[in-house]
């Protein structure tokens, strides 16, 4: 059983991990790709859930793994195709969730028109810090976000950048799966995602949320 917490000490079973994939202009840019007109989605299961200060292990089948710092939406209870103008009373809180991919894995897969659940869903490829409650949120899409490796600044966005709103993504996302209590909503990635190699420390930040310390092995 994989869970998150919420800073007012309740504890949520996770369920799936939904991930908006070019939710940010600029880095689809400098991956080369154009943005999808309709947010589109991929999944993480449970398992690839690791807390703050663990460590995150790149397969062996791989030798470029990628950071990707996103605002993560904590789902409070469960709905079916739910309207945009109630979409946010869905949300139980806001995170820090680092979204590790293995480009060259995922790369390659594309190329051979195959899945590739394998370059985002291993084990320990989606870190996330503790929820602080929505309500302590008052704006989340303006909110302030940054990643460093080794101290360095790598990532530096802001929520407002996002082409498909938190309302739009769980709006559209629920019409395709049922939300659930416990689910996790990545919503995407600003520009600057880089590589990340064993020895590595990553911190990330949300201005407002929480941050999110890992190592990587």
């Amino acid at each position: 059983m994989y869970t998150v917490r919420l800073l007012d000490d309740t504890i949520f079973q996770v369920g799936k991990i939904l991930c908006v994939a070019r939710n940010y202009r600029s880095h689809a840019t400098e991956l080369g790709n154009e943005p999808p007109s309709e947010p589109v989605f991929f999944l993480k299961p449970a398992s690839s859930i690791i807390g703050p200060r663990e460590k995150a292990i790149i397969p062996p089948y791989s030798q470029l793994c990628h950071h990707e710092v996103e605002l993560a939406v904590l789902i409070g209870k469960w709905g079916k195709n739910i309207p945009k103008q109630e979409a946010m009373n869905h949300v139980a809180g806001y995170g820090v969730g680092i979204d590790l991919t293995l480009r060259d894995v995922q790369q390659r897969l594309k190329e051979q028109g195959l899945p590739w659940d394998q370059a985002k869903g291993f084990d320990t490829s989606c870190p996330l810090s503790d929820f602080v409650p929505a309500s302590r949120v008052s704006d989340p899409h303006n909110l302030h976000l940054t990643l460093s490796v080794n101290g360095d600044l790598r990532q530096d966005g802001n929520t407002s950048e996002m082409i498909h709103t938190i309302p739009d993504l769980i709006s559209t996302a629920s019409s395709i799966f049922t939300l659930e209590k416990g689910d996790i909503l990545l919503t995407g990635t600003p520009s600057g995602v880089g590589p990340v190699v064993p020895g590595d420390q990553v911190s990330a930040e949300i201005e407002g949320v929480n941050w999110l310390n890992i190592g990587i092995q």
